[in-house]
């Protein structure tokens, strides 16, 4: 391991972009070719950051002290069998451009999460999804490497997949698998447009986010008008009836159009969106008594 750690290329004081276009930079930044070159960047941090698409990242305007792992052209790979449905993808393959070729291909199972933009490992470790399906819904196995550099395989039934977390953390995803439908290549696109065009009437698509700024909580308390206790309701909601949504901080602004979102605009810094998230988490607290947990990941100097 130590002549591959060797000629791991280091990128000093190295930007990391996310979608929110704002935040530090890192101290380090690694971009290993193989799954060799990934087990020996924990020769330079046993504990890494491995950035995918950015999409549900903030990185604070300070920076990482963490080593940051982008996954090289290896790991974005993909095959699909249009025959048997088995689709395989590299854990740095775009998840959008991974459902589209499904879709003309003519299979059908993971159009369901169209829109959530993610890397593929970084949609499994979250299981991202929304109200149309999760990720975890066609996904058959997982590759991965653990902390000590050991390749691991997992099979579906032994990750606990739940809401918005797989408990995969403690892993570096490489790769996973999953099992498609055969389907009409008209009437998958046709559902893929559909999901699509619903989105876009309730979630800011266009503006600068970084989607759901808040997990959906689970109530811990019967609230009239909004749900019972143990019912999982939109944060988005709360907010909203909480007085919040069109709350702006500097040139950020709870959206309009969905309250879960945080749109950014030229000259916001990662302090003032995270301001803007705590004024909604203590609006929401104070009028309903309910937590709000950050779905956004936050990198610092200090977590």
């Amino acid at each position: 391991m130590s002549r591959v750690l060797d000629q791991l290329a280091i990128e000093r004081d190295a930007p990391i972009p996310t979608w929110f276009r704002v935040g530090g930079r890192a101290d380090r930044l690694v971009t290993p070719r193989d799954e060799a070159e990934l087990a020996s960047c924990l020769g330079l941090d046993p504990e890494p950051s491995i950035l995918g698409d950015g999409a549900n990242l903030l990185v604070a305007d300070e920076g990482t002290d963490r080593l940051v792992v982008k996954l090289g052209e290896t790991f974005r790979e993909m095959t699909i069998d249009a025959d048997t449905g088995r689709v395989t993808a590299g854990a740095g393959a775009d998840l959008s451009k991974l459902i589209h070729a499904t879709v003309r291909a003519g299979l059908s199972g993971l159009e369901t999460v169209i829109g959530v933009p993610a890397t593929i490992g970084g949609a499994v470790v979250m299981n991202a999804g929304g109200a149309f399906g999760a990720i975890s819904d066609t996904l058959t196995r997982v590759h991965a490497l653990d902390r000590s550099g050991e390749r691991i395989t997992l099979e579906r039934s032994e990750i606990g997949f739940g809401y918005r977390q797989s408990g995969l953390n403690h892993l570096m995803i490489t790769g996973a698998e999953f099992q498609l439908e055969p389907s009409d290549p008209v009437k998958a696109r046709d559902r893929l447009k559909d999901i699509m065009r619903r989105k876009s009437t309730t979630q800011p698509l266009k503006e600068r986010t970084c989607g759901c700024a808040f997990r959906n909580p689970t109530l811990p308390h019967e609230l009239p008008g909004i749900g019972a206790a143990g019912e999982r309701v939109g944060a988005g909601l709360l907010i909203d009836r909480a007085g919040g949504k069109g709350t702006t901080v500097s040139a950020c602004r709870v959206s309009d159009v969905h309250a879960n979102f945080i749109e950014t605009g030229d000259g916001a810094t990662a302090s003032d969106i995270l301001r803007l998230i705590d004024a909604s988490r203590a609006l929401v607290l104070d009028r309903f008594g309910v937590t709000l947990e950050t779905e956004v990941v936050v990198w610092s100097r200090s977590r």
